[in-house]
């Protein structure tokens, strides 16, 4: 499982906004809707592709950002590893964040550019 392609993100938050997951609790499935992406504050979430493990994300994680740039279903699935807090990034919120904060898209490209490459090296 790739655990050194993520990038460190940070977004502007309250404490009061961190959604806790406990180990093994299931953050979202691939195939279903999603409207809101991700950033992992603490702990670790495992990321799954047809039920096989693919990525490992910690501190700065990002995920469910393809929801935002598309309506498609969710092309992963997404697990607590170990009890954790995330951030979850609403399509208003991440519109704001692209308009206001210029490198926040940069770092969004940046890591579904690293994932593309993961992708491409397991082929």
């Amino acid at each position: 499982m790739n655990r050194g392609s993520q990038k460190m993100l940070r977004v502007p938050h309250n404490w009061r906004e961190a959604v806790s997951y406990t180990a093994g609790q299931a953050i979202f499935d691939e195939g279903e809707t999603g409207d809101q992406m991700y950033v992992v504050l603490e702990g670790e979430v495992d990321l799954y592709i047809r039920g096989r493990p693919v990525e490992t994300l910690g501190e700065g994680g990002v995920l469910g950002e393809m929801a935002l740039l598309e309506a498609a279903p969710r092309t992963a699935s997404a697990v607590a590893r170990t009890n954790c807090k995330l951030v979850p990034v609403t399509q208003k919120r991440f519109n704001l964040l692209v308009q206001h904060t210029p490198d926040f898209a940069l770092q969004i490209m940046r890591v579904m550019a690293g994932r593309l490459r993961a992708m491409d090296a397991r082929l």
